[in-house]
């Protein structure tokens, strides 16, 4: 009985979730972040775009569906940010640990792909 009373429960949720997309306003891709510096490019570009219409007295319609399609290109802007960020962890660490042994060795192999991707987070050295 307990089985049929959670599968039975299963289906309505899933029942609910498929009513509930339906409802949801249509959805788009936005533009893809093939790399960091697209990424960053996009994550500007699209905060300008966000903000000239957040400046507006009153939003219309219209400026919520738009806000709604740009925060797409946002959303995989801060997701290729995220995993470029996750991954400098792994170089900050060599770099980190070379620098308690004095591996210099170390530092000149980690460094340069470490400084290359946070460069482009910080705009730093071109």
């Amino acid at each position: 009985m307990r089985a049929l009373t959670i599968i039975g429960l299963a289906a309505l949720l899933g029942f609910a979730t498929l009513v509930h997309a339906e409802e949801r306003p249509e959805h788009f891709s936005g533009e893809p972040a093939p790399d960091l510096q697209t990424a960053v490019n996009n994550l500007a570009a699209y905060n300008d775009k966000l903000r000239a219409i957040l400046d507006k007295e009153e939003l219309e319609p219209a400026d919520y569906a738009r806000i709604h399609e740009l925060s797409y290109t946002l959303e995989n802007a801060l997701e290729r940010i995220r995993k470029e960020v996750h991954g400098l962890a792994v170089p900050l660490e060599a770099i980190h640990q070379s620098s308690e042994r004095m591996d210099e060795k170390g530092l000149r192999v980690n460094a340069p792909g470490y400084l290359s991707t946070s460069d482009i987070l910080t705009g730093g050295a071109d």
